[in-house]
Parts: C-alpha cells; structure tokens; sequence
C-alpha cells in the first residue's frame, strides 16, 4: 500500500503539458545544379579513399530566390570500407540580387555495391536507389533579405550524375 501512495504520488507531481511538441515540417528553399571537376585520388588513408572534387559552377533557383554557384568550392570525400561516402562540401552562391550565400554542406551517399559501381562509372542512377542526405549550414550577411537563412535547420536531398549534383534543399519548420 505505501508504495502504491508514492507512486501515486510521483504521478500527480508531474506537470501535464498543455500542448505536444511541435512536428517538424519541410520547406523547400531551392534546387541546386552544382558542376564539378573531375576528382581528385588521394587513395587511401588511416580513414578511408580519399578524394576531393572541386565545384566550378551551377545554377540555383527557389520559390524566394535565385542565382548561381560561384567556382572555387570543393567536395571533400572519404569512401567508408562498405563504399558508403562522407561528404563535405564548402561553396558558394551568388544570388541575381548580388548577396553571397556560404554553404557547409556534410551528409552521406550510400547503397549497394552494385548502385555504388553504376555511380562510379557515371551511369544514370535514379536517386530512389541510392541514400544521398546532407544537413547544410548557410551563412549570409545579416542585413540581407535571406538573413533568415542564418536561423535555420536545412537539409537537403541529391543526386549525383556524371558531372554535376542536383540537390534540394529544405528548411525543417
């Protein structure tokens, strides 16, 4: 009986909330059309294959905005035993109104071995066959009319094709 008083106890000293947590949603910003160099072997390391594949150019263009990818960027990979990559790409996008946009983009390209090859080979690979999920950190200058953009969770989803990445990118609301 006691113990049936103490954790009666504890139940009512918890406060009931009055509402959930909010669910996150998923805004879409814009779709990326990223260019790349050819990449760079570095082979392997204590970490993994390395490789870094420069970036020299796109296109962008959202419900809000629009622009181009400025050249100079590069995406820093290291392909895991299993063929599972871990990307960082740093670059840079010009909007038609002049701001530059800075985006750190980290995330993950996997699938089977047999998806990985077709990849490797630069074949057409539909993007449901493969998991390819980054979360990006944007940075503008604060005055800007995409200031919000420095206050927000994004992550985007892509495609890898045999020259260039398409990649959309979300807010999470």
């Amino acid at each position: 009986m006691r113990i049936l008083l103490v954790l009666l106890s504890l139940i009512t000293a918890v406060p009931a909330m009055a509402d959930e947590l909010a669910k996150p949603e998923l805004e879409f910003i814009f779709k990326a059309f990223v260019t790349l160099d050819e990449p760079h072997e570095l082979g392997n390391t204590k970490y993994g294959k390395r490789r870094i594949i420069g970036i020299n150019g796109g296109t962008f263009k959202g419900p809000e905005m629009q622009g181009v990818v400025l050249d100079g960027g590069a995406d820093w990979q290291t392909v895991r035993a299993d063929g599972t990559a871990d990307l960082v790409a740093k670059y840079s996008l010009k909007t038609d109104d002049g701001h530059v946009i800075y985006i750190q983009n980290s995330g993950i390209r996997t699938a089977s071995p047999q998806v990985l090859a077709r990849l490797a080979k630069g074949e057409p690979v539909p993007s449901s066959e493969y998991y390819m999920r980054t979360a990006a950190t944007l940075e503008v200058n604060e005055n800007s009319p995409y200031a919000w953009l420095n206050k927000s969770v994004i992550i985007s989803t892509g495609r890898r094709n045999a020259d260039s990445v398409e990649l959309d990118f979300y807010r999470v609301k």
